[in-house]
């Protein structure tokens, strides 16, 4: 009675070494897809830090020029009623952010599409790792990102003068800088006023930045 018995455990043992071997070869591509996942993922992360460090850093910035500009109705309107064009320095900040996040930047420039923004091409400094690929072990993740910069606010002109001045009447020279009205940012009213031009609220009140379509 204990001839078949040896001879089905004789026949089960192959199938078993198949069965482990498969389990074990799953586990491995599973790892290895896994991993690589996380390497993409991390270097996805790195160029959204990038690119919105980058946007940031313009919108910080531009507040030197805003400021010069600040009481020109005709560029006010431009920034704000318009399509706010800042200063397309903003590449350093990238370069630094996707080094703290493992990566290193591979291209970085102007946004395009009329934008305001940058968009940054990392890859991670560490390779995927061990895979079940042949020749991909050393390869490196690569990813992309674009950040813009969105003004939250509108420009409301100060009404036109309208008192005509009299032809005898003297007009000196040196008239003092009249407000060239108000930047409204989400129903708060800012009246810009000639004589204190460094109340400018903050330029991450003023301008939003987020992650956008490449």
């Amino acid at each position: 009675m204990t001839a078949p018995s040896t001879r089905e455990t004789g026949q089960a043992v192959p199938i078993y070494i198949t069965m482990v071997a498969g389990l074990l070869f799953l586990a491995l591509a599973f790892f290895a897809v896994g991993q690589a996942g996380a390497t993409r993922n991390g270097a996805q992360s790195a160029a959204d830090a990038a690119a919105l460090a980058a946007a940031q850093e313009s919108r910080d910035l531009f507040r030197a020029g805003l400021l010069t500009h600040l009481l020109d109705p005709d560029y006010l309107d431009d920034i704000f009623n318009g399509n706010p064009m800042g200063t397309a320095n903003g590449c350093a900040a990238a370069a630094r952010f996707a080094n703290e996040n493992k990566a290193d930047v591979d291209g970085c420039g102007w946004a395009g599409g009329g934008r305001w923004g940058f968009t940054v091409h990392v890859i991670t400094q560490e390779p995927m790792g061990d895979s079940i690929l042949p020749g991909t072990e050393n390869e490196r993740a690569k990813a992309h990102a674009t950040a813009i910069v969105e003004s939250r606010c509108k420009f409301d002109a100060a009404p036109a003068e309208t008192t005509p001045t009299p032809a005898d009447e003297d007009v000196p020279g040196d008239a003092e800088p009249v407000s060239p009205g108000g930047l409204v940012c989400g129903g708060v009213n800012w009246q810009i006023d000639p004589e204190r031009l460094d109340l400018l609220p903050d330029m991450a009140d003023l301008f939003s930045v987020r992650l956008a379509q490449g």
